[in-house]
């Protein structure tokens, strides 16, 4: 997540990449294909309560326990769209959990993303908080001055009991995926797990994936975590490379895991969404990218697919575009950002699966020179899924 007017996001070192280059499998399970023109869903310029509101995170949705829809992918006040339907969103001017700017990075209420969600019946809904302790923000906490240069991540856990409107924080909080270490070591590079995916279902068992730069003995990229009760943050797990055994913990509290997840090729960046195809039981998963030599000829949204959430194929390129990891000074005076994939007709109540088509939603943000701004839209345009045998 960014707030306007940063610099570009460089989240990914020449490692971390050179480890996600690996050779390609099978050709490509499905095919994801843009057939419809973009849509304008909520406008920053037109309809934000106040300069909070632009599009940062993923759209994220559910059906509350009226049948009404609610989405989240705004910025730190957490304020959601609400209607009867996906044509009929509106902004709710009540933020949902407001982020506090809290020195002490033990009590991760800095900046807060509401940035996964999932409810089984649209009244209690558990969240995943994508949290940066900004410690460039607060005098004395970091050895540098900028942003990424003191910026730690954690993945940690709030929920609500009133369909969504509100979220509580626990205390202490609830850490869902930390690096084991504490803020003030390894400042001078972005660190922790961030941005994770939505949460996604199948039979018993939830997942996402987190996205991490990771630290010695552990390989940047995206880790897969998996629970079958997500009301209870400590039974997050992440996969080690044959189960599901990592718990990564508090270290200001009850100490972070050291052991390392196994990241799952072929994503170099977090995925925006992972949902399963209802006819084959496939998953498909999107995510953006910059241009490199290896699998991405050209920067924009990419996807994936797979049987197992382990394997995935090749990517294909779904939308072309100079996307946030990309240099702001070259942009052409637009980015895009946060793809997600929603089908309006889901069966479950949290929008994790997809049948013939389906909507890609994403933000498009506009470029001043150098400077990302907070004129920024979300928009979606109707794409055609199909998966082979």
């Amino acid at each position: 997540m960014r707030r306007a007017g940063a610099g570009p996001l460089l989240l990914l070192s020449a490692a971390l990449a050179a480890g996600q280059a690996r050779a390609a499998g099978e050709p490509p399970l499905a095919a994801v294909t843009l057939v419809g023109g973009a849509e304008t869903v909520f406008s920053a310029m037109r309809d934000a309560c106040d300069g909070d509101d632009v599009p940062d995170a993923p759209a994220r949705a559910f059906r509350d326990a009226e049948g009404g829809i609610v989405m989240f992918g705004l910025h730190t006040k957490n304020r959601a769209l609400r209607g009867p339907d996906f044509a009929r969103l509106r902004i709710d001017c009540t933020p949902a959990m407001p982020s506090k700017g809290d020195p002490d990075p033990a009590a991760y209420d800095d900046a807060s993303w509401i940035a996964a969600t999932w409810t089984e019946d649209g009244r209690r809904v558990e969240a995943l908080v994508h949290h940066e302790y900004q410690a460039n923000t607060h005098p004395g906490r970091c050895s540098r001055k900028e942003y990424l240069a003191c910026w730690y991540n954690t993945v940690v856990a709030v929920s609500s009991r009133d369909g969504g409107r509100s979220f509580d924080r626990p205390e202490p909080p609830k850490v869902v995926a930390a690096a084991p270490f504490r803020q003030e070591v390894g400042q001078g590079r972005h660190r922790g797990f961030f941005n994770p995916s939505n949460i996604f279902g199948q039979g018993r068992s939830r997942y996402f994936l987190s996205s991490t730069t990771g630290w010695a003995g552990q390989e940047g990229g995206a880790c897969l975590f998996r629970t079958s009760d997500p009301s209870d943050p400590s039974s997050w797990r992440a996969f080690d490379g044959t189960g599901f055994s990592l718990r990564f913990g508090d270290p200001y509290r009850d100490g972070a895991g050291t052991k390392p997840c196994r990241t799952i090729w072929p994503f170099p960046a977090p995925v925006g969404s992972v949902v399963r195809h209802r006819p084959s039981g496939a998953w498909i998963a999107v995510f953006q990218a910059s241009a490199n030599a290896d699998l991405f000829p050209e920067a924009g949204f990419y996807t994936t697919s797979s049987r197992d959430l382990l394997t995935w194929d090749k990517p294909r390129l779904l939308l072309a575009g100079r996307t946030l990891y990309d240099d702001p000074c070259t942009s052409g005076g637009r980015l895009i950002s946060y793809p997600s994939l929603i089908d309006p007709e889901a069966e479950g109540r949290n929008f994790d699966d997809v049948g013939a088509s389906a909507q890609l939603y994403y933000a498009t943000l506009r470029v001043d020179g150098c400077q990302i701004t907070s004129d920024r839209d979300l928009q979606r345009r109707r794409v055609a899924i199909q998966v082979w045998p």
